[in-house]
């Protein structure tokens, strides 16, 4: 019977398209992505908004193929940032670029920094989140495209609309709730702070917070640590090399968290996509969330040493 189950498969096999069985992974080069784009038809969706002139970054130049929709649709209002947008709100703009959750999608941001980065991994969390299977970011972005002497194409596209349907899972999810039972000894888990030192020992903060400093209980790993003074992320193997060394290795839960789960998307794209890691979550609200409800934090200075290093930038 195997026998002529592996006849009948080799025989159709001949009809198939084997692209669209396996797909990128969760990081795709602009090579392989210009290669197998025919194949695979992926939906590539362009995260960029304006230039600092106002001009949209899309129609300047993108991808063939790709369809845009800002990084700001992803995120919550200027006092909260790392906000939850409501499901209501992701399946209009998901709807409006036309994705579907079974059909694979590439996250392509600009790639001018590695804090740039962030900004694909929280799109990317957020997509896993709502559903999507077939997920990969294009590594490097469009700075990385055209360096690599691949075209883009100009001018705006009207996307064919589509009717989604979200439901965000908690899987990959922090809430404040379980932020305050890790704090409180209710639950255990690793928290690990994606910002610069600085910040973690709160010698800064973020504007929009209400004060310095860090979770309780917290430790810090850079989202910078994943990159080779450019703004492409290391390969599986290496991240993963990585993890270990850092003591990463699976087993516990870890939360990623930062000022606006912006640089904590970083942390938890390397960990959970590319490390393989199980249980590590991402905390979206992070530090600005956490300080602006008035839960305590570590790190923090006191009201003279505060006002110092506002001052002074420190």
């Amino acid at each position: 019977m195997k026998r002529l189950l592996s006849l009948a498969t080799a025989a159709f096999g001949l009809f198939a398209i084997p692209a669209f069985a396996s797909s990128f992974g969760p990081l795709v080069t602009p090579q392989e992505l210009s290669a197998q784009s025919a194949a695979i038809s992926p939906l590539i969706i362009d995260i960029r908004g304006q230039s600092k002139e106002g001009a949209s970054l899309f129609e300047q130049g993108h991808i063939a193929g790709s369809v845009n929709a800002p990084y700001a649709l992803f995120r919550g209002p200027k006092e909260n940032p790392g906000e939850l947008v409501t499901e209501e709100q992701l399946e209009k703009v998901l709807g409006d670029i036309g994705a579907d959750k079974d059909r694979a999608t590439v996250v392509v941001y600009q790639g001018a920094n590695i804090s740039d980065f962030g900004s694909a991994a929280r799109v990317y969390w957020t997509l896993k989140s709502a559903g999507f299977k077939d997920l990969s970011l294009l590594n490097g972005g469009i700075n990385n495209w055209t360096e690599a002497g691949l075209a883009l194409e100009t001018g705006a596209v009207t996307p064919a609309k589509t009717t989604i349907d979200v439901s965000f899972s908690s899987d990959w999810l922090a809430t404040t709730d379980e932020i305050l039972n890790i704090v409180d000894g209710k639950q255990k888990a690793r928290l690990v702070d994606a910002r610069p030192e600085e910040f973690w020992k709160g010698e800064k903060k973020h504007p929009a917070a209400a004060r310095p400093g860090t979770l309780p209980q917290s430790e810090y790993f850079v989202h910078s640590s994943w990159f080779d003074n450019k703004p492409v992320i290391a390969d599986a193997s290496k991240v993963k090399a990585l993890a270990n060394k850092a003591g990463f290795t699976g087993g516990e839960e870890l939360v990623s968290f930062c000022n606006t789960g912006h640089w904590a998307a970083t942390n938890w794209f390397a960990l959970s996509e590319l490390a393989e890691l199980d249980n590590v979550k991402l905390y979206p609200e992070s530090l600005v969330g956490y300080s602006n409800k008035g839960y305590k934090l570590e790190n923090t200075p006191g009201l003279v040493k505060n006002l110092i290093n506002q001052v002074t930038g420190g």
